[in-house]
C-alpha cells in the first residue's frame, strides 16, 4: 500500500533580529524627535522673562512650529511613498538637530521662533513616514502592535521632552542650552538608525495634490480625525500654558516641577494605551473622551479652587483620557488606511491633530491677555469638557446606529 504524503503548510520563519532592530530604531527615531520639539516647554516661562514676551507669544511660539509642520505633513509623507523612507528621514533628523542647534545659541526671540520653523518642518517631514516605517518594520507584521508603538512613541516624546528639560535645566550648568545640547547628542543613534533603513523601489510617481483621503476611509476617518482632535486640544494646553499655570499656582519657580506636571499628564497617557492596548478602538474613544471630560472639569477647578491636588488629579484623568482616545483613533485608521496610501493618510491624521494642539490654544493666549492666565485657562478647560461630551453623544448615537 502507498503511503500519501500530505503537505504540510510552511511555518512561519521567526522574526529576523536585523528586523526587531529596525523596529526599535524607527521607535527611538519618533520618540526623541517628539521629545526635542518638547524640550522647551518648562523653559517658556523663564525665556519669558529672559527675552520679555507674553503668554500669547508662548502660543505664537507653538503655531509657528505647527504652521510650517502641517504643509510638510501633507508634502513629505506621501514623497516617502513614492520614494522610500529614508531619502525623507535622513534629512528631517539632521534638521531636528539643526533645530535644537538654533535654540542652544538663541540670543532673542527671533532665534526662538526660527529654531521652532525648523523643528516644525523635521518633524513634519518625519512623523507620517516613521509610522509608516513602523507597519513595514513590525516583525511580525502586526498593524495593531504598531500603532500601539506608535502612539507610545509620540506621547512618550511629549513627556519626555519637557520632564528632560526641566530637570536639566533646574539642576544642570546653562539652563537654556544642556536640554538641546543633549537631544543633539541623543538624535545621532537615530541618524544611524534611519540611514540603515533598506532602500525601498520608487512607488507611483508622486506631484505635488490637494489633501485627500480615499472614499472607503473616509468615515473612519473623520470621526477618528475628530475626536481626537479634542483630545490633542488639552495636549497643547499643557504644552504651552500649563506650566504658568502651575507655577502660579504652586508659588514656585521650579522648572522640574512645571515640567513634571507635563511629564505626568503624557506618561498618563502612555499607560492608558499599554493597558488598553487590545481593546475596540470605539470603546477607547468613548471612555477616553468621558476621561477628558472630567479631567478638563477638575482643571477648571484647581485655578478657581487654588488647589494643587486637584491639578494633580485633573493632570492623571486627562492624560488617561487622551491616551485612549489617541490609541483608539490611531488604531483606525492605521487599520484602514491601504498600504500604497499609508503615510499620505496618517500624515493628513496627524495634520488634524496638530491644529488640535495650536489653533485653540492661540484662542486661550488671546483671552488670557484680556482676562489673565488662570481665568482663561478655567474657561477654556471648562469649553473642552462641554465639546468632549457633545462628541461623546454623537459617538454613541453612530453606534446605535452600526
Amino acid at each position: 500500500m502507498r503511503t500519501r504524503r500530505v503537505a504540510l503548510p510552511p511555518t512561519a520563519p521567526a522574526p529576523a533580529a536585523g528586523s526587531r532592530l529596525r523596529f526599535w530604531g524607527v521607535f527611538y527615531t519618533l520618540l526623541l524627535l517628539i521629545a526635542g520639539t518638547n524640550l522647551p516647554t518648562p523653559l517658556y516661562h523663564g525665556l519669558q522673562q529672559r527675552f520679555g514676551f507674553s503668554s500669547l507669544t508662548v502660543t505664537l511660539l507653538f503655531a509657528v512650529y505647527v504652521a510650517v509642520l502641517v504643509p510638510s505633513l501633507l508634502f513629505f509623507g506621501p514623497l516617502s511613498d513614492a520614494v522610500g523612507r529614508r531619502r525623507v528621514l535622513v534629512p528631517a533628523v539632521a534638521l531636528a538637530a539643526l533645530g535644537s542647534m538654533v535654540f542652544a545659541l538663541a540670543t532673542d526671540l527671533a532665534w526662538l521662533f526660527g529654531a521652532r520653523l525648523l523643528q516644525g518642518v523635521a518633524v513634519g517631514a518625519a512623523s507620517g513616514p516613521l509610522t509608516a516605517a513602523l507597519n513595514e518594520a513590525e516583525p511580525s507584521g502586526d498593524r495593531r502592535r504598531a500603532a500601539l508603538a506608535a502612539t507610545l512613541a509620540s506621547a512618550g516624546g511629549l513627556g519626555a521632552g519637557p520632564l528632560l528639560a526641566g530637570l536639566l535645566a533646574q539642576y544642570g550648568p546653562a539652563p537654556y542650552r544642556l536640554p538641546f545640547v543633549v537631544e543633539i547628542v541623543l538624535l545621532v543613534p537615530a541618524l544611524v538608525a534611519v540611514a540603515l533603513l533598506p532602500v525601498t523601489r520608487p512607488g507611483a510617481a508622486w506631484r505635488p495634490r490637494r489633501p485627500s483621503i480615499p472614499p472607503a476611509v473616509r468615515g473612519v476617518f473623520g470621526t477618528s480625525a475628530a475626536v481626537s482632535f479634542l483630545g490633542f486640544t488639552v495636549v497643547g494646553l499643557f504644552l504651552t500654558l500649563v506650566p504658568a499655570y502651575v507655577t502660579g499656582l504652586s508659588g514656585s519657580d521650579n522648572l522640574a516641577l512645571s515640567g513634571g506636571a507635563v511629564a505626568l499628564m503624557l506618561c498618563c497617557a502612555c499607560g492608558a494605551q499599554l493597558l488598553a492596548y487590545g481593546k475596540s478602538a470605539r470603546v477607547l474613544q468613548s471612555t477616553g473622551l468621558a476621561l477628558l471630560a472630567t479631567g478638563s472639569v477638575l482643571l477648571a477647578g484647581a485655578g478657581a479652587a487654588s488647589s494643587l491636588p486637584l491639578l494633580g488629579a485633573a493632570t492623571v484623568l486627562g492624560g488617561i483620557g487622551q491616551g485612549r482616545l489617541y490609541l483608539g483613533s490611531v488604531t483606525e485608521v492605521n487599520r484602514a488606511a491601504p498600504p500604497h496610501r499609508s503615510a499620505d493618510v496618517l500624515s493628513s491624521f496627524y495634520v488634524v491633530g496638530y491644529f488640535g494642539v495650536a489653533v485653540p490654544v492661540i484662542g486661550c493666549g488671546l483671552l488670557a491677555r484680556r482676562t489673565g492666565l488662570p481665568h482663561a485657562v478655567q474657561l477654556f478647560a471648562t469649553a473642552v469638557a462641554v465639546l468632549c461630551l457633545a462628541a461623546l453623544i454623537v459617538l454613541r448615537r453612530r453606534s446605535h446606529r452600526v
